[in-house]
């Protein structure tokens, strides 16, 4: 079941938290894409004119390597940068890994970035936080609500219809035979997906699994 979290992400590494510790604004509004392309280096940024910021400014700061002025809504000054990532930053991003999208623009403070996004689901949520952690950047969760208009399109043992797909195709496949029958590779081949996304498809499958069993066993056993 899809689940819609709520965060701040700190590190010295995170793009344009620069701005609003060298500059007038305490905070800014940004959109990018790094959960859809990891190399991403394009960010829109919203800034309030009254802070007077410079587009020179802008361009003085070590990580923004070139800055446009789109132009002005009735409260912001909207601007196109292109920015210096961090190499961790754009790991912990990886959207080969991460199953989840904003919901909002992030909203920078010298503090960090405070982010909502929707995940897949719980296990989603994990591997993104844990990406962060293991990249140097702390998570700190505000909320986690779950959705549920989904509910109908996750099984009683808590299988989403991608995860059941990837689990049977790898099960026909001989995937779990000694020797193994058929390689990731060619299992996400099939999928018309990434090896990365196809095993963590498995992965999140098979933790489903795993945890229903458990869960049932416990039950049957206290009953008992």
């Amino acid at each position: 079941m899809a689940i819609t979290t709520e965060f701040i992400l700190s590190s010295p590494v995170l793009p344009l938290v620069s701005i609003t510790e060298r500059l007038p604004p305490n905070e800014i509004e940004c959109t990018h894409a790094l959960c859809l392309q990891s190399d991403v280096r394009m960010f829109i940024v919203q800034i309030d004119p009254d802070d007077d910021v410079a587009e020179a400014e802008l361009v003085a700061l070590d990580e923004i390597e070139e800055t446009t002025v789109l132009g002005e809504t009735s409260e912001k000054v909207v601007y196109k940068l292109t920015v210096d990532i961090d190499e961790s930053v754009s790991a912990a991003f990886d959207p080969e890994r991460i199953d989840g999208a904003p919901v909002e623009p992030t909203t920078i403070t010298p503090e960090g970035w405070h982010e909502r996004k929707v995940f897949t689901d719980f296990e989603a949520f994990t591997e993104f936080r844990e990406s962060c952690e293991d990249n140097g950047i702390s998570f700190d969760l505000l909320s986690m609500t779950p959705d549920p208009s989904q509910a109908d399109e996750v099984s009683q043992d808590g299988l989403t219809d991608r995860q059941r797909e990837a689990l049977t195709l790898a099960i026909s496949r001989g995937y779990y035979e000694s020797p193994r029958q058929v390689t990731t590779e060619a299992l996400a081949e099939e999928m018309g997906i990434s090896q990365p996304s196809l095993s963590g498809l498995l992965r999140r499958a098979e933790r489903r699994v795993l945890t229903a069993s458990l869960d049932t066993r416990v039950t049957l056993n206290t009953l008992s």
